[in-house]
């Protein structure tokens, strides 16, 4: 990096977790896209350096900033140092992050299919090793699950996204209950939290998803048809976070092992949707129904699945509380009773189907329970429109080694 004096830089969005280093606090900083795949450790003045990266100050006003934020110098050179690390990780906006993001791109689009993520840590890659570890998450349901398979065929389904060593009975007891369904679907449409989405960003891919039954096949037409509603752009623009996110892939697995009893060798095509947060919204002011891009996509949806027998898969979360989250409060005994009748409220508009006391239960607090699944669980609503259904499973998982934080997840099932 050259002429760093007249250099503007800015940081991309970067994961900052404050963590001991060699006794002293430091800074690590990830990728969550994993275009880069570094891992850095900054102690805080320099990463207090990255709130200036921001494109509008050069890094002599960096200096002078950083330098008045400490009330003190700072040595020669330090800033070039660690914005040269930066840039070396592709950290920062420019030209050798984008050639690295279009090469990435390039050999997702390239792909025969999206490969599995997170398989050998969440879940295993052999059959019959994975038909064990599900049913083991299931072997203390009191559900027969022959039965099932001529029970409930509705149209949608609620199942976490949390990894399966946590939220494995919920995902066993709302897919058990599931056969039916999977095995009459024409069509599965996957509504799932984009965690590193833009606000109300819809993002789609023709990529068809691997899983260790196989491949997932796509419905192309379906993802053509809301490109040109969105416009390629917008549908596209943040592809890649199909590549590493999990909210798709740990539902996509169930569904795959459910079709591989019930229609093996011919698993329903999946069309997954990344949904980006709602924040805009709720802090705006504003409601996605006034929104044309969500609702164009929302209508497109219901034009381009008409007369198919669609089954939706709300791949989400629910509340994200305690001190991990940000939160001044541990989650003691009356708090967690108090977030059951919450997290119940939530899960009875979904039932009913009513997409709008759901958001604005939600809006209403601002989203202070940080609800994974908001602006998925949202859509597939105003998609679905009328609904009945049942609650099948409820969990508040920790998230913390002090068991402080937790996380709440659900199956449901919707007619």
């Amino acid at each position: 990096m050259n002429n760093l004096s007249a250099f503007y830089p800015k940081i991309r969005h970067l994961d900052f977790e404050p963590i001991m280093h060699e006794g002293e606090q430091v800074w690590l900083i990830r990728d969550p896209s994993e275009i880069s795949t570094d891992q850095l450790l900054l102690p805080p003045v320099l990463a207090r350096m990255t709130l200036y990266c921001d494109g509008l100050h050069d890094v002599p006003a960096i200096y002078s900033a950083l330098e008045n934020d400490i009330g003190g110098k700072l040595p020669a050179g330090i800033l070039e140092q660690a914005l040269n690390t930066l840039d070396e990780a592709c950290m920062l906006e420019n030209d050798r992050f984008k050639e690295r993001q279009d090469t990435i791109v390039a050999e997702f689009r390239n792909a025969p299919f999206r490969p599995m993520a997170l398989v050998d840590r969440n879940y295993h890659r052999d059959l019959e090793e994975l038909e064990k570890q599900f049913a083991a998450y299931g072997a203390n349901d009191n559900f027969d699950e022959r039965a099932s398979w001529n029970t409930w065929s509705g149209r949608g389904i609620v199942s976490p996204h949390i990894d399966y060593q946590r939220g494995g009975e919920v995902y066993a007891q709302t897919w058990a209950r599931a056969h039916q369904a999977v095995a009459d679907a024409d069509l599965v449409l996957m509504f799932a939290t984009d965690h590193n989405g833009g606000l109300g960003s819809l993002t789609l891919t023709q990529k068809a998803y691997e899983t260790p039954y196989g491949v997932l096949p796509t419905d192309l037409n379906v993802v053509n048809a809301l490109e040109k509603a969105i416009g390629k752009y917008d549908a596209y623009r943040l592809e890649l976070n199909h590549r590493k996110e999990h909210s798709v892939e740990l539902s996509a697995v169930w569904l795959h092992h459910i079709a591989n009893k019930v229609r093996p060798g011919n698993p329903p095509p999946m069309v997954p949707l990344l949904i980006g947060s709602f924040q805009h919204f709720v802090m705006g002011g504003s409601h996605p129904t006034k929104d044309r891009k969500m609702m164009e996509f929302v209508n497109t949806l219901k034009s381009a699945t008409e007369g198919k027998r669609v089954l939706c898969v709300a791949s989400v979360d629910l509340s994200h509380v305690g001190p991990v989250f940000g939160d001044d409060y541990v989650m003691d005994r009356p708090k967690r009773e108090a977030l059951v009748e919450t997290d119940g409220s939530l899960m009875d508009a979904v039932i009913e189907g009513d997409a709008e006391r759901f958001y604005s239960e939600i809006a209403g607090i601002e989203d202070r329970n940080k609800v994974c699944g908001f602006s998925p669980l949202y859509l597939m609503l105003k998609f679905m429109e009328q609904t009945s259904g049942t609650q099948i499973a409820y969990e508040q998982c920790s998230a913390d080694s002090q068991d402080q934080s937790l996380v709440s997840v659900c199956g449901l099932l919707l007619d």
